[in-house]
């Protein structure tokens, strides 16, 4: 499965890159606005891992122009933020598959927890589009 992850925060960036790479993802990485929506036009990705607060255009910006294109209207996108819930209805509303808190990806130095949550995330995302688990490549 390819992901563009798109964040700005380097070390972040870095920390969920390598969490996702171990876990057999392949990766991109963005780390503004306007390269993450050149990058998921150019490779269509499988998912994207988009940040809310981001250099040159807004996450939430983003998810518009994206959820408006046709080439990209069908990429599910899954925000990872560090603000508060509060957001998450809109978000949603706006065409988000998921809203996770980064304060929950890494509760401790050294664990992340992104690729577990995605795996039940993609679960839910291919039950909708009525993919059978065994239809699905495994991570290597």
């Amino acid at each position: 499965m390819r992901i563009l992850l798109v964040e700005d925060s380097l070390a972040i960036r870095r920390a969920n890159e390598s969490a996702l790479l171990k876990a057999g993802y392949e990766v991109t990485c963005a780390e503004d606005g306007e390269t993450a929506l050149q990058v998921a036009q150019q490779q269509k990705p499988d998912l994207i891992l988009l940040d809310m607060i981001l250099p040159k255009m807004s996450g939430p910006d983003v998810l518009r122009h994206l959820k408006n294109e046709p080439g990209t209207a069908a990429i599910p996108v899954v925000v990872l933020s560090s603000l508060t819930e509060k957001n998450r209805q809109k978000l949603m509303d706006e065409g988000a598959e998921e809203y996770l808190e980064k304060n929950t990806l890494m509760p401790l130095p050294g664990m992340n927890l992104l690729p577990k949550m995605l795996e039940n995330i993609i679960c839910r995302i291919n039950r909708r589009r009525g993919i059978a688990f065994t239809d699905v490549p495994i991570p290597k």
